[in-house]
């Protein structure tokens, strides 16, 4: 009988049903976000723009990157980088300019007008991390736990995805 025919022990099992708990709650929270930023949105009158849109000025920031870092990076592996910069350009929330050293690479960086957006992110995250302090639902450690805990998983991922190729 080979390793992944056996039946999980009553123990492995209810790892197993914690661990795709969790998998859900990661994917329950990352599309909540979404829908935290776009009533943000909705609630200032910003229409032009989506959260995913938005999320990737406020991850970019001050820096100037191209499509590809970003994705090397490991954000954004669902959603379609190039097109979302292009639109982010044409709609004048970014600056692009060809690489020197690369003539197919563009860097991008933020305009003003992406900076306030980048801004108006940045507030509602301070918002929220004040709420969680001051509601109890979170202190440091909490925080910090959560992090290393996800940072790990994260580096597990990452490994197996390294040892498939």
């Amino acid at each position: 009988m080979s390793m992944h025919s056996r039946l999980p022990t009553p123990g492995q099992q209810g790892f197993m049903t914690g661990y795709l708990e969790a998998l859900a709650l990661v994917e329950r929270l990352h599309r909540l976000l979404i829908d935290v930023i776009k009533d943000e949105f909705e609630r200032l009158g910003i229409l032009d723009i989506n959260a995913v849109q938005a999320l990737l000025l406020f991850n970019i920031g001050d820096n100037e990157v191209t499509a590809g870092e970003l994705k090397s990076r490991g954000y954004y592996q669902g959603s379609n980088v190039s097109y979302n910069l292009k639109k982010l350009v044409e709609m004048g929330y970014m600056h692009h300019q060809r690489c020197e050293i690369d003539r197919r690479a563009v860097r991008v960086r933020l305009t003003q007008k992406g900076r306030n957006i980048r801004d108006v992110v940045s507030g509602l995250f301070a918002r929220h991390a004040d709420g969680l302090q001051e509601h109890g639902v979170l202190g440091t450690d909490g925080i910090d736990e959560i992090t290393h805990s996800l940072r790990r998983v994260e580096r597990y991922w990452s490994d197996q995805i390294r040892y498939i190729y």
